[in-house]
């Protein structure tokens, strides 16, 4: 049996006891980090210079910190209200600061999208890696401890513990221990709020070395609330919901466009007129071509994802997620999400639960292993994942920029798209925005060449954007920058046709459709309006942490945020918040940020630009 503590500073001591002063300590991904542990072994090795702690991660969760006066009053009172209670991993402020230890060293392979940028130590420690890998690379470093958030069960005296939410690395570094293959100490730290998930990370007591469960260390979990699903992001999930077919599986990355391509999908199932009518309205030409996929779900899907998230069970509250594959209708391998998710699989009845299995990484992301049942259960597979970037020849940009700088990682996008090159009748989907602001301007995400690329195009398949699918597979040069183009925003797609012809990739005499050429926001709003306003496209469809006067201040902020990339639309908000006095409603909104009752020139000039912006967003 473990060793039980109720300190975080004696179960460091145990674990240095136990395993010495030259530390290798494997961090579960994301949610899975037993953060009073790693403090404590951080706090050690930072005051013994003799100790070298060596913390491999990925995904360092992080509170928000907001900058601007708007910013710290919306996103203040929320971090609060959801955070609060989260201790921050000590590791990360050093990293921040740039005072990290000489004997600490911090090697991520998933960093939070952005969160890292151009920090030194963090950009040259990174590793570049398919999730799959993290586990023998882990290994091959001489992996010595695993400090993981643990679920406690009690069952007739016994005690169990439950990995949860990462079962993802954790298992895959077991099995490797249980083959002889290392050696490891596995400790837990016990959780609340973490639900006991059944399955492969069900584990006895005594495959732990020792345990901190203690009141005093148990904290609310790290819960992202969700964000509102933009125009842009439903035109991209609904896009795809028409490549998913019936009785076939279903991956999705995190993000507004895994939300909105799941309530695409409910919408297409519970009104199915309404889907194919949204969908008229925002294809090029008005028609539903042949390859679209619009018939309800009468078999359902099978979903198998390296992370769940809430959007999943929202598929399973509608009936579409329910082919069972022995007795399973979701595999996942971690998780993350706001607190009503966390809170739905803790009171999730033990029979719909045990059909959601937690599993290694190794067995979501990839066919190896069992692979004539994993071929037989991940039929018609799509999976769709995001992309920041895609050239005309199809490839993708996914994890980092042309000069080196990692914005996140490549995680399991390889796999998939791998997986979906492998499977009979399988498709990767790549998803991305067709532009994003730069400044005072708007930069295409189709380019013609990138200095770096994630998905080479040898494995080009399907990309989505707001206008349309561009499926690439098998097509020739051309073809692909054709269908590439006809996927870009307009306002770019002369630039970009005449980079291909001067390449000689395209034939001179070939032009744009025109049903492709009307390629701008504004049709985008417009296609998807009547279904905003019927209430099928809410802006969060599974639910949201952000208190309604919340709600209604978003969109306002988002106004507010683009205007400021253009001096005089952010003086004509101005001029008009100043000459037009707030409703009641809005009054409520003004308060929440404490400007409704400003005291000097900043504050009044905030009040007026919230003031207009909020106007502006009730008229859609």
């Amino acid at each position: 049996m473990p060793n039980v503590f109720s300190d975080p500073e004696a179960i460091a001591e145990h674990v240095i006891r136990d395993v010495g002063t030259d530390l290798v300590v494997g961090l579960p991904l994301g949610l899975g980090k037993a953060n009073h542990i790693v403090n404590a072994l951080y706090a050690r090795a930072a005051a013994d210079r003799s100790i070298k702690l060596t913390l491999f991660s990925a995904l360092t969760l992080e509170k928000p910190r907001p900058k601007s006066l708007l910013e710290q009053r919306f996103i203040g009172p929320v971090i609060d209200r959801l955070f609060g209670g989260y201790p921050d991993l000590a590791y990360a402020a050093a990293l921040h600061a740039g005072a990290l230890p000489a004997n600490i060293k911090v090697i991520e392979f998933f960093f939070l999208a952005g969160q890292w940028l151009y920090q030194p130590f963090a950009q040259q420690n990174y590793i570049s890696a398919n999730y799959t890998h993290a586990a023998s690379y882990l290994l091959s470093r001489g992996l010595n401890v695993v400090p993981q958030l643990v679920a406690k069960r009690v069952v007739d005296g016994v005690t169990r513990y439950s990995l949860s939410c990462n079962t993802d690395t954790t298992l895959d570094v077991l099995r490797a221990r249980a083959q002889g293959r290392a050696s490891f100490k596995l400790v837990a730290q016990v959780n609340s709020e973490l639900p006991f998930m059944p399955g492969a990370g069900d584990l006895p007591a005594d495959e732990f070395a020792a345990v901190l469960d203690s009141p005093e260390t148990d904290f609310p979990l790290f819960a992202p609330p969700s964000e509102p699903i933009s125009d842009t992001k439903y035109a991209i999930g609904l896009h795809a919901a028409g490549l998913v077919r019936d009785g076939g599986t279903l991956q999705i990355g995190i993000g507004q466009v895994g939300d909105a391509l799941a309530q695409g999908l409910v919408v297409r199932h519970r009104d199915n007129a309404q889907y194919r009518g949204i969908m008229k309205r925002l294809l090029p030409g008005g028609e539903l071509p042949a390859s679209i996929e619009t018939a309800p779900f009468e078999t359902g899907l099978y979903g198998v994802s390296e992370m769940l998230f809430e959007a999943f069970l929202g598929l399973v509250e509608a009936g579409i997620l329910k082919r069972e594959v022995d007795g399973v209708i979701l595999h996942g391998a971690f998780f993350l999400g706001p607190k009503a998710f966390y809170r739905a699989l803790r009171e999730a009845a033990p029979e719909r639960l045990a059909r959601i299995q937690m599993m290694p990484v190794s067995f979501t992301n990839e066919i190896y292993g069992e692979e004539d049942t994993k071929r037989r259960a991940r039929v018609e597979a799509r999976f769709v994942n995001n992309a920041m970037m895609a050239t005309l020849l199809g490839a993708a940009i996914s994890d980092g920029l042309e000069n080196g700088q990692v914005v996140s990682g490549v995680g399991g996008q390889y796999n998939f798209v791998a997986q979906a090159f492998a499977l009979e009748g399988a498709r990767s989907v790549l998803a991305l925005e067709a532009t994003h602001p730069s400044g005072k301007a708007v930069q295409s995400n189709i380019r013609w060449s990138y200095g770096h690329e994630t998905i080479p195009r040898h494995l080009r398949d399907v990309f989505v954007t707001e206008y349309g699918v561009a499926d690439v597979r098998g097509k020739s040069d051309a073809d692909v920058v054709a269908a590439m183009l006809q996927v870009a925003d307009s306002r770019f797609q002369s630039e970009l046709m005449r980079q291909a012809k001067e390449a000689g990739k395209l034939a001179r005499s070939y032009e744009i459709p025109a049903a492709h050429r009307d390629n701008y926001p504004e049709r985008i709003r417009a296609a998807l309006k009547p279904a905003r306003d019927e209430g099928l496209l809410p802006s969060f469809p599974f639910g949201s942490d952000f208190t309604d006067i919340e709600q209604r201040l978003i969109p306002a902020l988002q106004i507010l945020q683009d205007a400021q990339r253009t001096p005089l639309k952010l003086a004509g908000l101005a001029w008009q918040g100043m000459r037009h006095p707030p409703d009641a409603a809005d009054r409520e909104c003004l308060a929440r940020l404490g400007l409704d009752k400003p005291t000097h020139f900043a504050e009044r000039a905030y009040r007026a630009l919230v003031t207009a912006a909020l106007a502006k967003s009730r008229e859609g």
